[in-house]
C-alpha cells in the first residue's frame, strides 16, 4: 500500500474527487474548503451520501474524513462533492 492524494479546485457541480485505480482504497483524510464565501456541500460514495447539505463558512474549512474515521472505497465505485458556491477539496489515501 502506499500514501497518495488528490486535489481538486472550484468544485460546484458533482465532482468525483477519487476513484480507486483497479483495487478498493481506505480514505484516510479529507478536507473541503470554500474559496470565497459560505458554502453548502454534499459528499457521497457512488449514490449513498456521506453528508449532505454540509454548511461550510467562508475562511474555514471541514474534515469530514480523519481523525478516527476512515471511509473505504470498494472498486467500482468513487468518491464525489457538490457544492452551491466552489470549495477545495483534498483527499487523503491508502492503496
Amino acid at each position: 500500500m502506499a500514501f497518495n492524494n488528490t486535489k481538486t479546485s472550484g468544485i460546484t457541480a458533482q465532482t468525483t474527487v477519487y476513484t480507486p485505480a483497479g483495487v478498493s482504497g481506505t480514505v484516510i483524510g479529507m478536507t473541503v474548503a470554500p474559496t470565497a464565501s459560505d458554502a453548502t456541500a454534499s459528499i457521497q460514495v457512488g449514490t449513498t451520501y456521506l453528508v449532505k447539505d454540509l454548511i461550510i463558512q467562508a475562511g474555514t474549512s471541514s474534515v469530514p474524513i480523519g481523525g478516527g474515521q476512515k471511509l473505504v472505497v470498494m472498486n467500482g465505485e468513487n468518491l464525489s462533492v457538490t457544492s452551491d458556491t466552489a470549495v477545495d477539496v483534498i483527499v487523503s489515501y491508502l492503496e
